[in-house]
């Protein structure tokens, strides 16, 4: 098995990212077909994939480059290089990206000798990146503000229980085959590579609708990432959407914030869910409260709220 060694100064600096790069790779993946794929990667495809396979229909170079840099077990290393810094945007990761040479690309797709014609011919990084950019312009960007909500909630979610369980709590099965093993040791996969020590680095935990997520690093500088499956529960909103009636009588934010609570959640992570404003959710919230509808507990660090059974009944009035 393939392991990290981590010191406990690499897990103070590590944070959590998000990364429109990564989102847009995880897509990749997903249009590739060779690795598994989620549910919502599945209704991702469902409804961009025609548009992909139109605008590629006979290009060379897509289906050999999807076939040799994405594949069971594998994917190529400059794909997948961290971010920086926090907050970067797509435009700065996608330049990161071009600057690769194309001799440097090609050795990370791990087939020298078996490569066909089209991905030995010179401007190998310059095409990767225009297919790169793309499907992030056509087929990520118009949800992104959606899927950034999701994944700040799911970060929310994790930071959550690592003030209550530790990085133990954390790291341990956020993607399949990863495990903490204790003594400072991270399984990242269940492949047999040797162990690498990352005990001087910095490290970022990136959510994306992957299926399994990946590893990625860049030396220099010293950084390694992990990108990991976002939580199924929060990848959308909890139960059916308010109903129309609730709607009118509450307002349609309060009656999406009261319908949410069917699952207990915190106010920044109903901030994050609704894409509203921190003073909004907290207005609306008190108003909750003061109606008997929600009601609350501390949870660690964290104050939590949900519905009373009275909001139950409101949200849902045939149950």
């Amino acid at each position: 098995m393939g392991f990290w060694q981590i010191g406990t100064d690499v897990l103070a600096r590590s944070r959590f990212v998000v990364s429109p790069l990564a989102e847009t790779v995880a897509c990749l993946s997903a249009l590739g077909g060779q690795h598994a794929r989620s549910a919502p990667q599945r209704e991702w495809l469902a409804a961009h994939r025609p548009a992909f396979d139109a605008h590629y229909a006979g290009d060379p170079f897509v289906r050999p480059f999807l076939r040799a840099a994405i594949r069971p077990g594998w994917l190529a290393d400059f794909l997948v290089i961290p971010p920086h810094t926090p907050g970067e945007t797509f435009s700065t990761e996608l330049a990161r990206l071009r600057r690769t040479p194309d001799a440097t690309a090609r050795s990370h797709l791990g087939l020298e000798g078996a490569l066909p014609d089209v991905l030995l011919a010179d401007g190998l990084t310059e095409r990767a990146g225009d297919l790169v950019e793309w499907v992030w312009s056509h087929l990520v960007r118009p949800g992104w503000p959606r899927l950034r909500r999701v994944f700040e909630a799911d970060i929310v979610s994790r930071t959550d229980r690592l003030s209550t369980g530790g990085w133990a709590a954390v790291l341990d099965g956020m993607r399949p085959g990863m495990r903490w093993l204790g003594d400072g040791r991270l399984q990242i996969n269940t492949y047999d590579y040797a162990p690498m020590d990352i005990s001087d680095a910095d490290l970022l935990l990136i959510p994306t609708t992957a299926a399994r997520g990946w590893v990625g690093w860049e030396e220099p500088p010293r950084s390694y990432s992990i990108i990991y499956p976002c939580t199924g529960w929060l990848a959308a909103p909890t139960g059916d959407a308010p109903p129309d009636a609730l709607a009118r009588l509450l307002g349609p934010l309060r009656a999406t914030v009261l319908t949410l609570l069917a699952t207990p959640l915190s106010t920044t992570q109903l901030v994050a869910l609704t894409g509203a404003g921190l003073g909004s959710v907290g207005g609306h919230l008190r108003v909750l409260l003061d109606a008997g509808l929600v009601t609350r507990r501390r949870s660690g660090r964290s104050v939590l709220y949900y519905q009373t059974p009275t909001g139950r009944a409101v949200t849902s009035p045939n149950a």
